[in-house]
């Protein structure tokens, strides 16, 4: 109904199936995929699948479905194929039930190209804030080799507020996280080189994500942004406002002191 409504054509399958469990194109590998799987979904019969071939980064919990739909997306790609599936953030740095181990197995087995953290109130149905996790079998497809690398984009301040409740990323937005990972990848897409920005992108090592234990949320790798002076900490400037109002205190108490002593002088009661 999705494809039908958008006037797309495509081959489901002979029957209609759950893609997870009944596979329709059990031999058939793929150079794409997209997907917006349900979030978290704990009745996805996860006991059903205790030795499936699928598990090649660890065996998912029976409690949480987001690692077992990762690793069935990255089973269903051709050599050098790439998938963009959005999650929960929490995919990201849970370490419930195994969660932890599957997501350093998947970092340290090299198939997280790029993660990017988005807005809260971009879904209709859900107000809680997602992520992308960009996935790959081989990070040497395009110009440049990116092995032992991931990319880090934190995208939270990006979108513009359609509604009262719902945000949207506008086409600049989309084109800004677009060009700097086809940047970072060095596809030839775009004609700039990739840099680290702070506060917004940051390309990470093996070595750092280890020293984070294997969380792979953006925040913790892009830093903070420059400041300009309209944003300095709310602390640093309250202390430096507070400093300035005693200062121009006891200023002003001096130069009442001194009008009065003046006036005094020329015979007026102050």
């Amino acid at each position: 109904m999705n494809l039908a409504i958008r006037g797309f054509a495509a081959d489901l399958g002979q029957e209609p199936a759950d893609t997870f469990s009944r596979d329709q194109f059990p031999d058939q590998k793929f150079d794409y995929i997209l997907a917006n799987p349900p979030f978290n979904i704990s009745d996805w019969g996860g006991e059903k699948y205790e030795s499936d071939p699928r598990w090649v980064y660890g065996r998912p919990p029976s409690g949480n479905a987001n690692y077992a739909w990762l690793q069935h997306i990255l089973w269903k790609l051709r050599p050098g194929g790439m998938a963009g599936v959005i999650l929960a953030n929490g995919s990201m740095s849970s370490n419930q039930s195994g969660e932890g181990q599957i997501r350093e197995s998947m970092v340290r087995g090299d198939v997280v190209e790029a993660m990017v953290a988005l807005p809260s109130q971009l879904f209709f149905n859900t107000q809680i804030p997602a992520c992308v996790w960009f996935l790959t079998n081989d990070k040497t497809q395009n110009g440049r080799d990116r092995r032992g690398e991931t990319l880090f984009i934190d995208a939270r301040q990006m979108g513009t507020m359609e509604s009262r409740v719902n945000r949207v990323l506008t086409d600049e937005d989309i084109a800004k996280i677009g060009d700097t990972v086809h940047a970072w990848r060095g596809d030839g897409e775009v004609s700039d080189a990739y840099e680290d920005v702070a506060g917004f992108c940051y390309s990470a090592k093996l070595e750092e994500i280890e020293k984070n234990g294997f969380v792979l949320t953006p925040g913790r790798y892009v830093g903070a942004a420059d400041l300009d002076e309209d944003d300095e900490p709310f602390d640093k400037k309250m202390k430096r406002l507070t400093a300035l109002l005693k200062q121009q205190q006891e200023d002003g108490a001096k130069l009442d002191q001194q009008i009065g002593e003046n006036l005094r002088r020329l015979g007026y009661e102050f």
